[in-house]
């Protein structure tokens, strides 16, 4: 088998900095989804992506296609000839399509019996053949929200074509791609080396675009060299670069010849919170921030220039005066909002609606004070700080600088709570409310925090459910999701003894506008917990783990985990894959049955030796397992149970459980249904892999 290299390379108007990872990943997931339809192998794929271009270079492609035979079906023979024996005008019409005559025809048995065939010999295409219309189809699969087009062509694209290369070796594949013929060439850097650049061949891509285009052309090594660029500015200056990995991606994909500037500015405003000023930097002008040893931020940040600056202080300079203003906003605003207190912005929330049905951030506020005491009190947190907390929770959105930089909603609220003097667990918990923000983000530490947060989200939950808008498909515009995730973390990781279903029915009390029902309350306590699937499954619990604790739906989130940690042990030990059987086989003979059996064992109607000792040892470990049961040690509660493994083989070994006598049978049966349920008050085994 013959191979060659494939390279090609999308030219355009500088790609959205935001999106061009993914769409180069795309552009290199759809050419060899492609391939793989086409039946050619291939080695490594190359992704390649910088602001004007997307690129893929694939290594020993298969150059044609191996040759194969086509089975062709056609109709069943008995409705192939008549009785005479004779092709029927189906039969004359099949082999006609296949261009075959009936005595090439062959027959193949099959379950739903003969069936009349042609095999056709189908010779393999070259790959230049196919990749015309594999490349096209990737481009046309891309995830693109709106295409435009430019000029007087009806071609459709995220961004204007000016060239396309496409090489086998050193071959150009003729084709049309976006309206443009395939060509050889590339262009190079837009200032340093605007002119067109011959590729020889795919291998010599990476290494002629940066020698003499003056670009780096593959995005990993281009995003590690802006990020050694930033720490060995910052070694230099004995500060620490705190590299946001958002902020990398975006300033990899907005460069082709990064050149990183140091630049500074006012130590004045320093007096600013750190992260009103991190955000204007990096939000407003992709900068890196620089922090001291000490972690307070420096009077630096590091800019990255697209091309090699013959007077790189010039540069500098206007970074700094371009950064000047955005900072001055951000002292303003901060000097602004001092001159009100937080308590000066709840009027304006009742003016914001936050869901047509469910009110303005005012009634919001309203619910938080009654449910965050109903969470916190509990938990042994004061109802006067947890009232406080909540009643100030959403005032600092009213503020100018979280007016003019959303992401600092929270943040500033702390801020502005210290300076007017508020308790410091108030002002936390105005910051940490919305933690979790993202996945794997830190959680809130003090009661009141937790407290408000968990409040917080549950609002949010059982308003828009009590309103049916459950989230669908990828649609959570309320992002319900992450907020059931967040407060399930809360509950488990911080050991809060709380009662999910119970707290879900007291907000869903508080919503004038949703009739609150248990039905209800039971939607969104599976929507929550369903929920942990994922997170259990990130920590190496089984579907079946998880279903089997899930079905005896426990009200208090950190009793699950118990139950799961238990699960999960109990599924590594020897006993555990017979004891699952023996549950499942219980489970199933008792969904069968259509009359009831009493629920105590009568002694008296043992006939075997196997139902006494079964029962004997279920004695023996009852209490015992409900003590622990009742202490949650459902680990040690799990190992306890196992013991019963050894006369529960033997029983149905030895013992027919439906017998013929009524009362035996049924005697057999509550014994069978009192190990079930003893079981299922920690988790339904019988789910577990047997």
């Amino acid at each position: 088998m013959t191979t060659a290299d494939f390279l090609v390379e999308i030219g355009t108007e500088e790609l959205p900095p935001k999106a061009l990872k993914k769409l180069s990943e795309a552009f290199a997931s759809g050419i060899q989804a492609g391939l793989d339809e086409a039946e050619l192998s291939y080695g490594t794929v190359s992704i390649y992506a910088s602001p004007r271009r997307l690129a893929v270079r694939v290594e020993q492609l298969q150059r044609v296609q191996a040759d194969k035979t086509v089975e062709k079906k056609g109709p069943a023979k008995k409705a192939a000839f008549d009785d005479q024996g004779r092709p029927t005008k189906a039969l004359l019409g099949f082999a006609r399509g296949c261009g075959a005559e009936v005595s090439e025809l062959s027959e193949v048995e099959t379950d739903k019996g003969t069936w009349m065939v042609y095999y056709q010999a189908q010779q393999g295409q070259a790959a230049e053949v196919l990749l015309p219309e594999i490349v096209n189809q990737s481009l046309a699969k891309l995830p693109i929200p709106k295409r435009m087009r430019w000029g007087a062509s009806d071609v459709e694209f995220v961004r204007p074509v000016h060239w396309a290369l496409m090489l086998l070796d050193g071959v150009v594949v003729p084709a049309e791609i976006l309206g443009l013929k395939t060509g050889n060439t590339t262009r190079g850097h837009r200032f340093h080396a605007p002119q067109e650049i011959q590729i020889t061949s795919p291998s010599v891509y990476l290494n002629t675009l940066e020698t003499e285009g003056k670009v780096k052309a593959d995005f990993a090594s281009r995003s590690d060299m802006i990020r050694e660029q930033v720490e060995a500015a910052a070694q230099s200056l004995g500060g620490i670069a705190d590299i946001d990995e958002d902020l990398l991606e975006e300033v990899t994909a907005l460069n082709e010849w990064p050149q990183a500037v140091v630049g500074d500015f006012d130590e004045v405003f320093l007096s600013v919170p750190s992260e009103a000023l991190i955000s204007a930097m990096k939000g407003h002008q992709k900068y890196f921030h620089l922090l001291n040893q000490d972690g307070s931020l420096m009077a630096k940040f590091i800019t990255f220039s697209n091309i090699e600056s013959n007077n790189p202080d010039s540069v500098k300079k206007g970074n700094e005066r371009v950064i000047r203003p955005r900072l001055s906003d951000a002292k303003f605003f901060w000097d602004q909002d001092r001159k009100q207190s937080l308590d000066d912005f709840l009027p304006r929330l009742k003016t914001v609606v936050f869901q047509q049905k469910l009110g303005t951030l005012f009634n919001k506020i309203e619910r938080l004070e009654t449910l965050a005491v109903k969470i916190g009190k509990p938990l042994g947190e004061e109802p006067q700080l947890l009232e406080r907390a909540a009643r100030l929770s959403k005032c600092d959105l009213m503020s100018e600088m979280v007016g003019e930089f959303p992401e600092l909603q929270g943040i500033m609220g702390r801020y502005y709570a210290l300076e007017q003097g508020e308790n410091a667990a108030v002002a936390d918990a105005l910051d940490a409310q919305y933690q979790p923000r993202f996945a794997g983000d830190d959680l809130p530490n003090s009661g009141v925090a937790q407290a408000l947060a968990i409040a917080d989200k549950l609002d949010t939950i059982t308003g828009i459910f009590g309103l049916g808008q459950v989230p669908t498909g990828d649609k959570d515009p309320f992002a319900l999701r992450r907020s059931a995730l967040g407060l399930l973390r809360i509950m488990i990781e911080k050991q809060l003894n709380l009662d999910l279903m119970l707290l879900i029915r007291e907000s869903l009390k508080l919503h004038d506008e949703v009739e609150a029902s248990d039905a209800l309350a039971a939607d969104i306590y599976d929507f929550i917990v369903s929920r942990l699937k994922a997170y259990y499954a990130d920590k190496g619990i089984s579907a079946e783990e998880f279903e089997a604790v899930r079905v005896c739906e426990p009200s208090h989130p950190i009793d699950f985990d118990k139950r799961i940690a238990a699960v999960q042990q109990f599924s590594a030990m020897d006993e555990a894959e017979s004891l699952s059987a023996a549950n499942k086989r219980i489970s199933n003979i008792l969904k069968k049955l259509d009359e009831p059996f009493a629920e105590t064992v009568d002694t008296n109607l043992f006939e075997t030796d196997a139902e006494k000792n079964l029962f004997a040892t279920l004695d023996e470990l009852r209490e015992e397992v409900s003590r622990l049961i009742a202490d949650r040690d459902y680990a040690q509660a799990m190992q306890t149970l196992a013991k019963i493994r050894q006369p529960v083989d033997v029983f149905f070994d030895d013992v027919m459980v439906m017998a013929d006598d009524l009362n035996v049978r049924n005697n057999r049966l509550a014994l069978l249904n009192q190990i079930y349920q003893l079981f299922l008050q920690i988790a339904d085994i019988s789910r577990l892999s047997a």
